[in-house]
């Protein structure tokens, strides 16, 4: 499970950003959601995975970001152009829009 949300981070956009809820169900179960979490904050290889790019259904950052708390979370986002308020990202304007296949 640990190596398919990897290879899902490295699909992601630049500039976009996916919740864990949509981690979860490329896995095949939406109530991963909080094993997703957990696997992002042991990401061994920030710079190839980038847990960065994952926020909760609400577009919130996250407290516990692994590389640097949530302001590290936020200083990554802005630096590829997505724009953090209150440290909430528009999933409306940010959110990868993924059609999962049954």
């Amino acid at each position: 499970m640990r190596n398919k949300v990897y290879e899902f981070l490295r699909t992601i956009p630049e500039g976009k950003v996916v919740t864990y809820g949509q981690i979860a169900e490329y896995l095949g179960n939406k109530k991963l959601s909080r094993a997703v979490g957990r696997i992002l904050h042991n990401n061994p290889d920030e710079s190839r995975y980038h847990c960065y790019k994952v926020v909760d259904r609400n577009g919130r950052l996250s407290k516990a970001f692994a590389f640097g708390g949530i302001e590290g979370q936020k200083e990554r986002l802005e630096k590829e152009g997505i724009i953090v308020e209150n440290y909430r990202v528009s999933l409306e304007k940010h959110g990868y829009n993924i059609t999962f296949s049954k």
